[in-house]
């Protein structure tokens, strides 16, 4: 079992920045996978970056690609995710997210692990 838990989420003005941070307890945090999700309101939980084991490998959503950057600290047991340039659409619940393999990937159902999640809201 592993437990996740984020924080860092909160209200922004468009075009700024916020730090997401989830802290994962209960396991060996070096043998998972990472990844954030995020869900708006009356839609479906989408994919947002996702990083492997070491932290050599990233892969993000078109959407974000050149804003968000995905970061782990395995010394810390903690995967983070830096929110540049935030615009009104990023608003939606945020989720980290575990799986044992390595690798990244970008759909919920390979991810065994999740957080309850951190509010994100962006202000035009």
């Amino acid at each position: 079992q592993v437990q996740l838990v984020e924080s860092g989420g909160g209200l922004v003005q468009a075009g700024g920045s916020l730090r997401l941070s989830c802290a994962a307890s209960g396991r060996t945090f070096s043998n998972y996978a990472m990844g954030w999700f995020r869900q708006a309101p009356g839609k479906e939980r989408e994919f947002v970056a996702a990083i492997n084991w070491s932290g050599s490998r990233t892969y993000y959503a078109d959407s974000v690609k050149g804003r968000f950057t995905i970061s782990r600290d395995n010394a810390k047991n903690t995967v983070y995710l830096q929110m540049n340039s935030l615009k009104p659409e990023d608003t939606a619940v945020y989720y980290c997210a575990a799986r044992s393999a390595n690798g990244v990937v970008t759909t919920s159902a390979e991810y065994s692990y999740w957080g309850q999640g951190t509010q994100v809201t962006v202000s035009s």
